[in-house]
């Protein structure tokens, strides 16, 4: 390329100055892009609380009746005995709580014969109680309509 007699090095400056003549003239656009300051824009978000996924717990109903409500609230007892709902309305509705313990087939079993074992208990107390009743002494009443005059065998 150099010992081209045709070529001439300085065309290919002036096309290399022109690239960089044209990068100037974007990278001086750019910022004055970013110096204009974008609109106005005023975004305001106003989340309401929610209850859900909570847990609350009280010691009484008094607690309970104290504390402010946005939605039906429930409210467990420390041992978790007791629960409490608590509306907007404040009103409170109760209910008990029972563990329900699952039961395998031997569990099951040992219950049913255990009631079958109070129940045969029950039916030999009932059978003893009316042999008593059988094996009761017959008393000799006597008769109130009969008189109990004894007649002489004098003559």
């Amino acid at each position: 390329m150099y010992n081209n007699p045709y070529y001439n090095p300085q065309t290919s400056i002036d096309r290399i100055n022109n690239q960089i003549a044209e990068l100037e003239k974007l990278r001086q656009q750019i910022p004055q892009q970013q110096i204009t300051p974008p609109t106005s824009l005023t975004q305001n978000f106003q989340l309401a609380p929610t209850n859900k996924d909570v847990i609350k717990y009280a010691s009484s109903l008094d607690e309970v009746q104290k504390d402010m409500v946005i939605g039906d609230t429930p409210y467990f007892s420390k041992d978790m005995s007791v629960v409490w709902i608590k509306n907007t309305k404040g009103d409170i509705k109760t209910y008990e709580l029972n563990e329900i313990i699952a039961k395998d087939d031997k569990d099951l079993m040992i219950e049913n014969l255990q009631y079958q074992i109070s129940e045969l208990r029950k039916e030999i107390k009932n059978a003893k109680s009316n042999d008593d009743v059988i094996d009761e002494p017959i008393k000799d009443e006597k008769s109130t309509n009969v008189s109990n005059v004894r007649k002489s065998t004098k003559k």
